[in-house]
């Protein structure tokens, strides 16, 4: 999707992520911060960031130093930056307007890269897995949430019609916005989710890659390492 249209949906953009995940999105994000690296004073990007709902999450985390959430859409940013305040976390999350795919910071400079519901809407999958390997330190680790789709009898049908006829309805009816949730369930379709995206985050450099579904596959959570040689 285009950065105009994040733009147009930000106002209501948590509350339709809530409705369409049946508000399973808390606690995919909880789990998410799960896998951080299990020590003290961590530094970590938030790629997407959005509306900063993972920065937050990541923030509230004790192993948590400090947080950077990067996003193109200012229009997220602004709603993020207000929630964040509301957090009391203003002193330990930044928000940054970016590209992912052309990160303004230094190599080797995070202990984690997190990306949830973002990473299919990168321009450049491999650049973008590519630029988030440059900045993470020896022994860090990307942690990617992303929707996917089961493959299992029903859930595959009935997963299906929801993802294909429900999603972009009720998107419309919340929003007002048709084509951004009909551009949900496309770049879902197209994403290389389950073993297909591991072994694209291993020709990324990634080592030990883990995936962890969610929801009897309609979402999973990626772990992929850096070494430290």
């Amino acid at each position: 999707m285009s950065i105009e249209i994040f733009n147009a949906i930000a106002p209501r953009y948590d509350m339709t992520n809530y409705v369409l995940s049946l508000g399973m999105d808390i606690g995919w994000r909880r789990e998410l911060v799960r896998y951080l690296p299990q020590r003290e004073g961590l530094n970590v990007l938030d790629l997407a960031t959005g509306t900063a709902d993972v920065a937050i999450a990541l923030g509230r985390d004790g192993r948590v130093t400090q947080v950077v959430g990067v996003d193109p859409a200012e229009g997220m940013l602004s709603i993020g930056r207000e929630k964040i305040d509301r957090a009391a976390l203003a002193s330990k999350v930044k928000l940054l307007a970016g590209d992912a795919l052309a990160l303004d910071f230094p190599d080797r400079q995070f202990d984690a890269v997190t990306v949830a519901f973002g990473l299919r809407n990168f321009a450049d999958l491999m650049k973008g897995l590519m630029e988030a390997y440059r900045v993470i330190k020896p022994g860090g680790r990307l942690i990617v949430l992303e929707f996917s789709l089961p493959c299992g009898f029903p859930h595959k049908y009935m997963h299906g019609f929801y993802l294909n006829i429900l999603v972009p309805l009720i998107g419309t009816l919340l929003t007002g916005k048709r084509e951004a949730y009909a551009c949900l369930a496309s770049t879902v379709r197209g994403f290389p989710f389950g073993e297909r995206f591991c072994r694209i985050m291993a020709q990324a450099g990634f080592e030990g890659v883990e995936r962890y579904e969610l929801a009897f596959g309609a979402a999973a959570i990626y772990v992929g390492h850096v070494g430290v040689s």
